[in-house]
C-alpha cells in the first residue's frame, strides 16, 4: 500500500510525458506467440459433441448486436439481433419485429452496442436476462436468455450517448444509464435547446437514468438525476456494504466543447460520481422531484401474440441534487478515468485513470466517513466534492500505462487492462502491489472474467478484448475483426491460451457458467400457445384474403412444402403480406421464406412461430419463393410460385398445393 504523498502524485500525474515515454520504452509487445504449447491447446479443447464451460456474451459494438461465444473454445455460437436489422433472420424487417426499433426519432435500424450485463440476484449473475445499451440513440435492451431473443428495448429520454450503461444493481431492481454527451437543456423542461455550441459550460447538462426492472423483466424509466455537463463514461453498482450506491466515471470536467483530446485532459483530477440510488428511488417513490416532458418509446415482445408492440411514454421524473442533497457526491479521481469497478466485497472502488499511471482505489468506508464528517473540498452544482485524501485507500503503482478497466477473480486479486503498454496487470487487493503482468496483442480495452464484476467471480479465465488486431490472423484487407485473447488466471502466473476473432467491436463482455443457462432453453414454440392474430395452425386453415390492394397470404410450412405453393390473382400495385406459420414441433427445424424482388430480407421462422414478410411486386410475371434454411433432404423442393398480373387485370385470387 502506498503512502499519501502529494508531491509523488504530481509526479505520476505528469501523464503525457509518461505516456510518450511508455510508448517509446514499451513499444508494441513482441509478436511472440506465448500460447504455442500443447498444454494451452488442451486447456481450450472442447471435444466434438461436448459443450463449453461458459457462455460468453460479447457486445457487437458497431454491429449493434450481441454475439455469443463458448468459453474456453472461443467458438462463435450465435448472434442475437438487438439494435440493428438482421437480414439473416428478418429481425427488424418482419412486421412482427419492426416495432422493436421504433424511437422518438422514428425507425432507427442501427445502433452501437457497448456493455452487456447479466441480471443478478444477491449480486451473483443469475442467467435470466442480459441487458445491453445502445450508445448512439440512447436505449437499453433486455435479452431473454431462455430464448436468446431481444424481449424489450426502452429508449432513454433527455440523454445523448448512452455509454455508462447498462449496469444492474445487486438484485436487478434497476439498470442504470448515463449521458456520455451532455446536451443543452431547457431549465424548466430539459428539452434540447437551439443555442451556440460555445455556450457549453453555461447551458449543457447531463442525466443519470434509473430504469426500474419488474419481476417479469418489464422496464420503465423511474427517475433521472440532473448532473453537470460532463461526459459520463462508465458505471458499476456497489455490492455488500455499498449495494445501495452506484458509481460513474466522468471526464471533461473542463466542460470543453472542441478538441477534447487536449481540452478535456487539462485537469489533474476528474470525478467518480457516487450516487445513493436507494435514497433517490425512495424520493421518487414519494413523488419528490418534478415530472417533465420526456417522450420515449418502450418496445416489447408480446409473447402471447409472438409480435412486438410499442408504447410511447410522454414524461419522466427528474431529481435535482440542489433540491435533494445526499443523493450524489463527487470523488476526485485522476485523470480522465474510464472504468469504475467495485471489488467483490463492495469495499473498494477502482478508477481506471486512462491518463494516469497510478491506479486509484477508493475506500467505500472512507467515503461514508467523509460524507458524515462533511469533509468536502468544494461543490459543483449542489454536489459536494469529497476530499481526495480522505477517500483514497491506495494508489497502485506501475499498473501499466493507459489503465482502463478492472475485474476481479474472487481470490483476492484484481486484473487491469493497460491500453498503451498493451498488457494485463494483476495486483493484490491486500497489498495493492502488482504481482504479475502479461502482454496483450494488442491494446486491450475492457477485459472480462466470468462473474468478474459480481460478488462471486468464477476466476478461472480472463478474456482480453483487444482493440488492435494487426498480424494475429490471416489478413482480410484493410478491415480486420477485433481479437479476443483467452488467458488462464487459475494459477499464480497468467498464461495466454488462445486468440479468437470477434464480430463488430466488442467493448465489453460477460460470461456465466453454461449450466445456469442451458437447461432453461426454449426449444420450440407450442402451436397451441401461438395466439398471433395471423397464425394458421393447420394446412386446412390456409387462405388468401384480398382487402383492396392488400393481399394477405396465410401460409404454413412443414417439411418440405409451403401451403399454398401456387398463388394467382396478385396484381402490380398490390401490397402482399405473407403470414408464415411454421407447423413443425421439433427442435432445430426452422423454415426460411424468401420472395424474389422483396425489398427487405428473408424470414427465418422457428417451429410454432408466425412471421410476416411484405412484398410489393413492381412488374407482371411469375415469381418464385423458396425455403432458405436447409430443412430436409428435399429442401430444394420446398418452393412455390406467385403469379403477378398487370394492374387493373381481372385474374381472380386462387391458390393451392398439390392440385
Amino acid at each position: 500500500m502506498q503512502t499519501k504523498n502529494k508531491n509523488k502524485r504530481l509526479f505520476w500525474w505528469s501523464v503525457p510525458l509518461i505516456a510518450v515515454l511508455g510508448i517509446l520504452l514499451y513499444g508494441c509487445p513482441s509478436q511472440q506467440n506465448l500460447a504455442g504449447s500443447s498444454d494451452a491447446a488442451q486447456k481450450v479443447y472442447v471435444a466434438p459433441g461436448e459443450h463449453d464451460e461458459f457462455y460468453g456474451l460479447f457486445s457487437g459494438g458497431y454491429s449493434g448486436q450481441l454475439t455469443v461465444y463458448g468459453i474456453p473454445s472461443g467458438r462463435h455460437l450465435y448472434t442475437v439481433p438487438v439494435f440493428s436489422q438482421a437480414p439473416v433472420n428478418g429481425y427488424g424487417y418482419s412486421e412482427e419485429t419492426k416495432p422493436m426499433l421504433q424511437t422518438s426519432h422514428g425507425f432507427i435500424p442501427w445502433d452501437d452496442a457497448h456493455h452487456p450485463e447479466i441480471s443478478q440476484t444477491n449480486g451473483v449473475p443469475d442467467g435470466r436476462w442480459v441487458f445491453i445499451n445502445g450508445n448512439n440513440t440512447p436505449r437499453i435492451a433486455r435479452i431473454d436468455l431462455s430464448t436468446f431473443q431481444t424481449a424489450e428495448i426502452i429508449e432513454i429520454p433527455n440523454s445523448a450517448g448512452n455509454h455508462a450503461s447498462s449496469f444492474v444493481t445487486v438484485n436487478t431492481d434497476y439498470v442504470s444509464a448515463a449521458t456520455r454527451f451532455s446536451i443543452p437543456m431547457d431549465q424548466e423542461n430539459l428539452e434540447n435547446q437551439d443555442v451556440p455550441i460555445s455556450s457549453y459550460a453555461e447551458n449543457f447538462k447531463g442525466t443519470l437514468s434509473y430504469i426500474k426492472v419488474a419481476d417479469d423483466g418489464e422496464m420503465s424509466v423511474d427517475f433521472q438525476i440532473l448532473v453537470p455537463g460532463y461526459n459520463y463514461d462508465l458505471s458499476h453498482a456497489g455490492k455488500g456494504p455499498s449495494e445501495d450506491w452506484a458509481f460513474y466515471t466522468t471526464y471533461n470536467t473542463e466542460e470543453a466543447n472542441t478538441l477534447l483530446e487536449v481540452n478535456a485532459s487539462r485537469n489533474d483530477k476528474d470525478f467518480i460520481a457516487a450516487v445513493n440510488w436507494k435514497k433517490a428511488s425512495e424520493l421518487a417513490a414519494n413523488g419528490e422531484g418534478r415530472v417533465v416532458p420526456g417522450e420515449h418509446y418502450r418496445n416489447y415482445i408480446d409473447h402471447d401474440e409472438q409480435r412486438a408492440k410499442s408504447e410511447v411514454i410522454e414524461t419522466v421524473r427528474v431529481l435535482d441534487p440542489t433540491e435533494h442533497p445526499g443523493i450524489i457526491y463527487y470523488l476526485p479521481t485522476p485523470k480522465s478515468p474510464h472504468g469504475v469497478d467495485v471489488d467483490p466485497t463492495g469495499r473498494y472502488i477502482v478508477g481506471g485513470g486512462k491518463l494516469s499511471s497510478v491506479l486509484p482505489v477508493h475506500s467505500f468506508e472512507n467515503m461514508i466517513q467523509a460524507i458524515e464528517n462533511e469533509d468536502f473540498e468544494g461543490e459543483v452544482d449542489g454536489i459536494p466534492v469529497l476530499n481526495y485524501d480522505s477517500v483514497i485507500q491506495a494508489e497502485v503503482e506501475n499498473a501499466g500505462i493507459g489503465t482502463l478497466h478492472t475485474e476481479f477473480d474472487g481470490n483476492g486479486y484484481a486484473y487491469t487492462t493497460a491500453f498503451i503498454s498493451s498488457e494485463i496487470v494483476k495486483w493484490s487487493l491486500e497489498t495493492f502491489e502488482v504481482v504479475d503482468r502479461i502482454d496483450a496483442y494488442y491494446s486491450p480495452g475492457h477485459l472480462m472474467i466470468p462473474g468478474g464484476d459480481s460478488r462471486q467471480p468464477w476466476g478461472k479465465y480472463l478474456v482480453a478484448l483487444n482493440k488492435i488486431t494487426k498480424d494475429r490472423y490471416l489478413p482480410t484487407g484493410p478491415e480486420l475483426f477485433h481479437s479476443a485473447q483467452l488467458i488462464d488466471i487459475s494459477g499464480e502466473k497468467m498464461e495466454l491460451l488462445l486468440d479468437f476473432p470477434t464480430d463488430g467491436e466488442p467493448h465489453y463482455a460477460q460470461a456465466i457458467p453454461a449450466d445456469i443457462v442451458k437447461e432453461n432453453q426454449v426449444r420450440f414454440y407450442p402451436l397451441e400457445d401461438n395466439n398471433h392474430p395471423d397464425a394458421v395452425k393447420s394446412e386446412a386453415d390456409t387462405r388468401i384474403v384480398r382487402e383492396g390492394n392488400e393481399v394477405h397470404v396465410y401460409m404454413t410450412t412443414i417439411r418440405s412444402h409451403f401451403t399454398p405453393d401456387n398463388i394467382e390473382g396478385i396484381k402490380v400495385g398490390d401490397k402482399v403480406f405473407f403470414h408464415v406459420t411454421n407447423l413443425e414441433q421439433d427442435w432445430d427445424v426452422p423454415h426460411g421464406f424468401a420472395m424474389l424482388g422483396a425489398q427487405n430480407a428473408e424470414l427465418l421462422v422457428m417451429p410454432g412461430e408466425t412471421r410476416t414478410l411484405t412484398w410489393e411486386p413492381k412488374k407482371a410475371g411469375v415469381f418464385p419463393f423458396y425455403c432458405t434454411d436447409f430443412c430436409s433432404a428435399l429442401h430444394q423442393e420446398m418452393q412455390g410460385y406467385a403469379r403477378v398480373s398487370p394492374e387493373g387485370s381481372d385474374v381472380p385470387i386462387s391458390y393451392g398445393t398439390g392440385e
